[in-house]
């Protein structure tokens, strides 16, 4: 059918203008009106369009209204009943699911004469439904806008049928202008708007076509209506993927045609608009390819390379839209409809750097949000530190992941492979700071840690390790009756003294701790916060005084400790441990990193920390003012905590060719994911105190929890592979296995061993034993099957090696005995080097000379291999026992009696 007096069209096309797509004539029925999306947004629309919904239907609901601000829409069980009732309309929208949008259609247009148009706002509607609505709208002269689309709107009439364009307000996004607006995208529409207005450009008629396989009012209606629309000088479209109906496109008035995305190419799959798939010859570049001829234009507009014709421009980014359509008018001779609104560039609210230093282009500054927005976000930032729902725990975890592909663990997104190379005090510091500690905050932690190894000032601490020693008991019993002691009364001065500082400077300003000009004139000092922070014992001064003066010999810098001691003489330990703690943690919680919460029990941590470590040295070599003999002057000013770690173990000070692989060693067991036996004591221990009442939760005794879930296999397996390694060097002369030119020849004794376990193997199948002994450090149940493995951890550490000029002649002789066994046939392939093989080589390197003195004996080494592992893993069972207590549930780990067994 052809309208009469206009061009020719080739099939019925009721709507002569754009002008005619939504008018102040409209009255609209609504199918399924108090669905869950009509019932959000059809109250703004008939509000927004004075009263245009006369009624709706939802069958079984006779007699129910719809609540808007301008008066009640009544609901019927079908579009009949609203009709008997009086009341009529030309314009039908559908809220319908899918199945039943061709049944709703069928109704509208059998029941009611009057009908002209019909909005279709359900998505995914069949092909075949499709086409039969097409028909029927055809027969009978109603226009189809849909599926899939958030409706029409017109800027100048104030008219919004169907969906939701411009948002809530949409008069603050629907101005009255000359562009009208074509896109397959429904809330592009409304971004597309507010865009332009930046550029001082109004709107006209605002259609959302949808972007279904099958588009009623599609690229050519549009043009039509768009030629015959006086309002309009020009159009914007947003154009999407699939179909062919911008093809050969007549177009009568200037346009910018942002075609989207390129991507899609690449998919066999719809993701989105079910209509968004390209098939052939009608993805984004051919698309691009037929405006650029429309417009004869050679490529792309962009800020930087604008080319454009007074008939219009390609972009394929939305945010170049209002440069591109002012460039196009202004070849045709047209300004802007009003002044510029504003412009596109990133006005933030809220920024956040975590501290990073980022480029100028990305640490933008924030501005001034709209009422009542910025006083919302005046009370956020009144605010101290991160805020955590809570939720269900058990087996979750939101400080550690292990990736199954690589069986590598990350503690607060940082993988351990990195955490081995930094500092261990940065390690020490990471599960409650969520970050890498600087170098001021390490060298106070350095301090605080030192100043509670010694304990021969807590002698309850010190006889409970002694006494678990004596009984015969493991380095974690030990660890966990010293740990006991350190309890919420003897830590109660400290958490209150870090709390009473944190409210003290909360609203003062203060950014950066380590900002000793920071003016302190303003902090008030009460009776009751002097008595918190001085000593009143005479003897309690000496190690505080150390403490202090260690401080200022490493370069530390805390406007907290210049605050403290600006009380007084005789500073009590507990307020200088809470100045150091406080400043650590400081910079964390003011960037919102970590919640009020963690940073309040910082200082338990810190002295369970130096606690756990004191209490694997035997304790009679805790004296006054030394510990093994080292003097307290020299541990405070200098050591680190790797250096404490190893006098822990040896009795010794390392030399930096010492520390830095016990360093690495302990940063590679810190965590092995929530899911470790050790891991699920800690949060266990937590889960029965209840987190959601925190202050009642045990630090130590969620420590404790951690300690007794390890033990001699879950801990001390790491003396496995010593053992292994032990046996095969037991005959050699090897003096130094750091040394290259050790003279051993490495693959004449992989080669003998492996023929020694290709024999092995082939009795114990012969014996029906189910095979030979398994070798500690090779092989693993994910790295396997190619015809070379590797370990990307054991890989990641040889790099570190290679690039130091470290050598180490027992991870060496691991990478020759898996060679062996494959060339002698005992393997299929050429299995990896695991993780505890580098564990295990390490170790031994570090300890080999004291074995060799005699100075250690293999019992020694499995105890220093228990150690060192439970070094590391204390490491990760406070990053899980701060997280537990922050996220978890009260007993949230416990097992539902659905999902236990009995056996018998």
């Amino acid at each position: 059918m052809y309208k009469k007096g206009i061009a020719a069209f080739p099939y019925y096309v009721g709507i002569d203008s754009l002008a005619q797509v939504a008018t102040p004539g409209d009255r609209v029925c609504v199918l399924n009106i108090l669905g869950s999306e009509s019932r959000q947004v059809t109250p703004t629309s008939h509000a927004y369009s004075r009263g245009a919904v006369v009624f709706g239907t939802s069958p079984g609901r006779r007699g129910e209204v719809l609540s808007t601000k301008v008066g009640n829409i009544p609901v019927y069980d079908s579009v009949r009943e609203g009709l008997d009732a009086g009341h009529t309309f030309n314009t039908g929208v559908v809220y319908l699911p899918p199945a039943g949008v061709r049944d709703g259609v069928a109704e509208l247009i059998r029941i009611n004469p009057d009908l002209r148009k019909i909005v279709i706002l359900t998505e995914k509607v069949s092909v075949h439904d499709a086409r039969e609505i097409r028909a029927l709208a055809q027969s009978n002269g109603i226009d189809i806008f849909g599926g899939n689309c958030l409706g029409v709107a017109d800027s100048w009439n104030r008219v919004r049928i169907g969906g939701a364009l411009g948002g809530d307000h949409p008069d603050e996004s629907m101005l009255r202008g000359s562009i009208a607006i074509y896109s397959n995208s429904g809330n592009f529409t409304t971004t597309i708007a507010q865009y332009l207005a930046t550029a001082g450009w109004g709107t006209t008629t605002l259609i959302s076509s949808g972007k279904d396989v099958y588009i009623h009012f599609a690229a050519r209606e549009f043009a039509y209506a768009l030629a015959n629309d006086s309002r309009s000088s020009a159009a914007v479209m947003y154009i999407e993927p699939g179909g062919y109906y911008e093809h050969k496109l007549e177009l009568t008035k200037p346009v910018v045609a942002c075609v989207v995305g390129r991507w899609k190419s690449k998919l066999t799959r719809a993701v989105g608009h079910a209509g968004a798939m390209a098939g052939a010859g009608d993805t984004a570049e051919c698309k691009e390819g037929w405006f650029l001829d429309a417009f004869g234009v050679d490529r792309i507009f962009t800020p930087e390379s604008p080319v454009c014709s007074a008939k219009g421009a390609v972009v394929i980014n939305i945010a170049h839209i209002p440069l591109a359509l002012t460039r196009v008018m202004e070849l045709n001779g047209i300004s802007p409809d009003f002044a510029p609104t504003g412009d596109l560039s990133l006005k933030p609210w809220l920024a956040n750097n975590q501290g990073l230093k980022l480029p100028p282009e990305l640490d933008l500054a924030t501005v001034e949000a709209m009422p009542p927005y910025n006083e919302q976000i005046r009370e956020l930032r009144r605010v101290l530190g991160a805020q955590v729902p809570r939720r269900n725990m058990r087996d979750c975890s939101g400080a550690t992941k292990m990736d199954p592909s690589t069986q590598i663990t990350s503690v607060h997104g940082i993988s351990v492979l990195d955490l081995a190379l930094e500092p261990l005090e940065a390690n020490f510091a990471l599960p409650l700071v969520h970050e890498i500690a600087a170098e001021n905050d390490r060298a106070l932690l350095d301090v605080a840690v030192a100043a509670e190894v010694n304990l021969v000032r807590d002698q309850v601490i010190l006889s409970a390790a002694d006494a678990a020693r004596e009984a015969g008991n493991a380095p974690n019993t030990i660890m966990a009756a010293a740990a006991c002691m350190v309890g919420p009364r003897r830590m109660k001065r400290a958490l209150d003294a870090t709390r009473r500082l944190i409210d003290l400077f909360a609203n003062s300003g203060l950014q950066d701790p380590r900002d000793e000009s920071f003016d302190l004139s303003g902090i008030e000092i009460s009776d009751d916060t002097r008595a918190l922070f001085l000593a009143t014992e005479a003897d309690e001064s000496v190690r505080p005084e150390a403490m202090l003066k260690a401080v200022r010999a490493r370069g530390g810098r805390s406007i907290f400790l210049k605050f403290i001691e600006s009380m007084g003489d005789h500073i009590h330990r507990d307020g200088i441990l809470a100045a150091l703690a406080t400043t650590i943690a400081w910079g964390p919680l003011m960037r919102k990193r970590i919640s009020l919460l963690t940073a309040g029990t910082l200082p338990w941590y810190l002295r369970l920390y130096g606690v756990m470590i004191g209490s694997t040295i035997p304790g009679h070599h805790h004296q006054r003012g030394s510990l093994w003999g080292i003097p307290r002057e020299e541990r405070f000013a200098s050591w680190t905590v790797a250096d404490l770690a190893f006098l822990a173990i040896t009795g010794k000070k390392p030399t930096e060719a010492e520390a830095r692989p016990l360093q690495v060693l302990i940063g590679l067991l810190i965590s092995n994911g929530p899911g470790a036996i050790s891991a699920q004591g800690a949060k266990g221990a937590v889960s029965a105190d209840g987190p959601q009442t925190p202050e009642r939760v045990q630090i130590n005794k969620a420590m404790v929890g951690f300690l007794t879930h390890t033990g001699y296999s879950h801990g001390g397996n790491g003396f496995e592979g010593m053992a292994f390694l032990l046996d095969q060097f037991k005959d050699a002369n090897l003096v130094d296995p750091h040394d290259p030119a050790h003279g051993l020849e490495l693959k004449a004794m992989a080669t003998a061993f492996a023929r020694t376990y290709k024999t092995e193997k082939a009795q114990a199948k012969e014996l029906g034993l189910g095979g030979p002994r398994a070798l500690p450090g090779v092989h693993h149940p994910i790295f396997k099957g190619k015809p070379v493995n590797y370990d990307p951890r054991e890989r990641f550490i040889s790099r570190f090696m290679e690039e130091r000029g470290d050598y180490n002649v027992f991870h060496q002789f691991y990478r020759e005995l898996v060679q062996a066994l494959y060339d002698v046939g005992a393997t299929p392939y050429v299995f990896c080097v695991n993780i505890d093989a580098v564990i295990a080589a390490m170790l031994l390197a570090l300890l080999w000379k004291d074995y060799k003195a005699g100075d250690i004996s293999e019992r020694g080494l499995e105890t220093a291999a228990f150690t060192i592992f439970l070094y590391g893993r204390m490491i990760g069972a406070a990053a899980e026992i701060d997280d537990h207590i922050n996220r978890g549930r009260n007993m949230d780990t416990r097992t539902p009696a659905s999902q236990c067994t009995f056996v018998t």
